[in-house]
């Protein structure tokens, strides 16, 4: 026999953990509105998350009563209408050839010993990554272009400072 909910549903204590979850962001957030303390904007702004959270709680407790009748549920879950008889219409062709294609693809990775990742038989990868070869070369500065940089390690373009009296 199936329990009868009444007054707060199924999810009782998802309710109960919102409305504590509520009164303790509201305290926190009363407090920091209405007490003299240097850390006023803390405690707002901390109750303001809290009552936010709270909404999770929220949507929990919502979702969690949600009821749905059986017969809309056969089409979402794959149950079976009795008077059906089986499988019949496009619906049923494309769970069979789904049925078909996953159980060819199990019975695949049993006869290889699981997925490609588990196998150990394959040499381990860097754990860097693939690795990649890059050409450098040294450019020499023109002698024809101001902001010439020179390519010497550790040597500073020359660059000059102008100053304006103040």
């Amino acid at each position: 026999m199936e329990p009868v909910y009444r007054g707060l549903g199924r999810c009782v204590c998802c309710f109960w953990l919102a409305v504590a979850f509520d009164i303790a962001g509201l305290a926190v957030l009363l407090i920091g509105v209405f007490a003299n303390v240097f850390f006023y904007d803390l405690l707002i702004y901390a109750g303001a998350i809290v009552i936010f959270l709270s909404l999770i709680w929220w949507v929990f407790w919502y979702s969690g009563n949600i009821e749905v009748p059986p017969a809309e549920l056969e089409d979402d879950v794959g149950l079976l209408k009795k008077d059906k008889g089986g499988l019949s219409g496009i619906s049923g062709a494309v769970r069979r050839l789904s049925s078909r294609v996953s159980s060819g693809i199990r019975s695949s990775l049993r006869r290889n010993g699981g997925p490609s990742g588990a196998r150990t038989d394959r040499a381990p990868r860097p754990a860097g990554g693939p690795q990649v070869a890059v050409a450098m070369t040294t450019v020499t500065p023109r002698e024809d272009t101001p902001s010439a940089v020179s390519s010497v390690a550790g040597e500073m373009p020359h660059t000059t400072t102008e100053t304006s009296p103040t």
